[in-house]
């Protein structure tokens, strides 16, 4: 398959996921965005348009464990749910941006659990 069509296949998944879930000020949404080299996380407040917390393995002073990617996303996901403890927030809706819930995603997402994320 081209990579375009995929691609657009998975926008089109992202867009009709994204007419379900709008994240609030109460409970916003976590989206995740990954590319071959890393893998980013932010909550996102819709109402207002604001980022509230974000982390990525792409940041300032991130230090990659040895493994795969998949550990990567477990350490993003760790540190992403330690920010929103920091910021008061306990529970939010997952977008999986049109990507399939396994691998780095399900990785980032159980992490984020076992750290103290309702979703």
């Amino acid at each position: 398959m081209r990579p375009e069509i995929k691609k657009e296949r998975r926008i089109r998944r992202k867009l009709s996921i994204r007419k379900k879930i709008t994240g609030t000020q109460d409970r916003p949404r976590l989206s995740v965005f990954k590319s071959n080299k890393h893998i980013y996380a932010q909550v996102i407040d819709d109402k207002t348009g604001v980022t509230l917390v974000s982390a990525s393995s792409g940041e300032k002073g991130f230090v990659a464990p040895e493994g795969d990617k998949k550990v990567v996303a477990v350490k993003v996901g760790q540190m992403l749910a330690e920010k929103c403890k920091a910021k008061g927030i306990e529970t939010v809706l997952f977008d999986r941006n049109g990507y399939p819930f396994h691998g780095r995603v399900k990785s980032l997402a159980d992490a984020a659990r076992e750290n103290g994320l309702k979703f």
